[in-house]
């Protein structure tokens, strides 16, 4: 357990990052390099562009070498990028974009390996529970980047401190992996079936001492993939998930500003550091619904299971139509009474997070485990390619066509910002069809990967 406090520093600092540019300094950043709508989408659709194709490239070099410096170099590497970022004045909006995309390839190289790592070093029981906390970082990353970046804010008077403090936990994180884990981490095979965040341990009937390294290529591991349903329309209902809350992390408290502007509510932000008190305020939710979330999906999951073999994609899609549902009103009722956006975003988030935990034990129980590292690189590539890569900037492009054809006013511009994420609460929709179709796979697929 000595390298428990590694991988939820470093979880915590890459999803602070991811998110930083979607915080509370959105609109700073917004009125720092005078950006529209669109190109503001544009800066976390790069980042997960560069992060997405990045994975699959680290999940090969993970299934076949050494882990432990690649995610070294990784943390480094990313870093460094967002330091100087901080640096980067107002005329240079481009290298700006093209550092986001250099903090998304050094991210993949964190999110495809230290998984695999954690199913190594953890014994079976121990296992379950650091899994478990170890996704719960995700929103709770997401939050604190949120406050992190409006505090930072707020206190100096210049966005740029959100970037310059982050950089101290990648320090961190990179001193604990020197001197926590071990620099050769032995792969295992029979135990690695165990892989279930939710409770339910898998086990093979080969020797769990046998060290078996894998046989096919990469593009047999592919081939096979494609073929195993559960993974397949799992993965696209992980991409519907993902394309909504990119879209929320990066709007969300531009929106909620602009529906208080047009209730009055606060004044048009004219100086350079704007209010950031719905960015605070989306922070906190963020994290108390993802860590509820999280912990109930993994619970509901463990319960289920027990009376029905198909209960965790039946949860995935249960909670993807509820929380479609809340967002849709939490959008219709913003112009009139902020509180009840405020509490319906937060249901639908409390939904959306259910998820996490049961889609990743998913692929871990449907996936052979020498395909494992190959399997969560392609989920991230497909999730991320037709999921948070495009929606920030498809809101924003839609948002700015909007606006375009009609006559320039703070109404229209909260109307376009409300009419361009109704997209999102469809393609939540989608996402949960796409679970109930996993249902129908994920028998056979779970017995498939026993045998292998």
């Amino acid at each position: 357990m000595q390298t428990f406090p590694l991988f939820f520093v470093t979880k915590l600092f890459k999803s602070m990052l991811c998110n930083l540019p979607g915080t509370g300094i959105l609109l700073d950043i917004q009125k720092y390099f005078g950006l529209s709508d669109g190109k503001t989408g544009l800066l976390q659709t790069v980042f997960t562009l560069c992060y997405m194709l990045a994975a699959p490239i680290f999940g090969y070099l993970g299934d076949r070498y050494n882990r432990k410096i690649i995610l070294g170099a990784g943390i480094f590497f990313w870093s460094g990028v967002t330091l100087g970022s901080s640096f980067i004045t107002e005329s240079h909006y481009r290298i700006f974009v093209l550092s986001r995309g250099l903090v998304g390839i050094g991210s993949a190289s964190y999110s495809t390996i230290a998984p695999t790592i954690i199913a190594d070093l953890f014994e079976e029981g121990k296992r379950t529970t650091v899994l478990s906390i170890f996704y719960i970082f995700i929103p709770v990353g997401s939050g604190c980047g949120y406050m992190l970046a409006a505090g930072m804010a707020k206190s100096t008077g210049d966005w740029h401190w959100a970037f310059r403090v982050t950089p101290c936990m990648g320090g961190l994180a990179l001193l604990l992996l020197i001197l926590l884990v071990p620099h050769r981490i032995q792969r295992k095979t029979a135990a690695h079936r165990a892989l279930s965040i939710s409770g339910t341990i898998q086990r093979a009937d080969e020797e769990p001492d046998v060290h078996r390294t894998a046989k096919t290529t990469w593009c047999q591991d592919v081939g096979s993939l494609a073929k195993n349903g559960s993974f397949v329309c799992s993965s696209l209902g992980l991409t519907a998930m993902a394309f909504v809350t990119g879209a929320l992390g990066m709007w969300i408290p531009l929106f909620l500003y602009r529906a208080q502007v047009v209730q009055g509510i606060v004044p048009p932000c004219l100086q350079e550091s704007c209010n950031s008190s719905n960015s605070l305020i989306f922070g906190g939710i963020t994290i108390g619904t993802g860590i509820l979330g999280i912990i109930a999906g993994a619970e509901a999951a463990r319960r289920l299971r027990k009376i029905n073999n198909k209960a965790d994609p039946l949860i995935c899609a249960t909670s993807m139509f509820i929380s479609a549902l809340c967002l849709y009103t939490a959008l219709m009722v913003a112009q009139t009474n902020i509180l009840s956006t405020f509490i319906f975003i937060a249901f639908g988030e409390l939904f959306l997070s259910v998820n996490w935990a049961v889609v990743t034990d998913i692929l871990l129980y449907v996936v052979t485990p020498r395909r494992q590292s190959t399997a969560i690189a392609l989920q991230i590539l497909v999730s991320h390619l037709l999921g948070d890569a495009g929606s920030p900037y498809l809101i924003g492009i839609i948002s700015n066509a909007l606006q375009a054809r009609n006559i320039p006013s703070l109404q229209w511009s909260f109307w376009s910002m409300q009419y361009s994420f109704i997209i999102c609460a469809f393609v939540g929709v989608f996402g949960g069809g796409f679970f109930l179709l996993t249902s129908f796979y994920i028998e056979e697929d779970r017995k498939e990967a026993q045998r292998l």
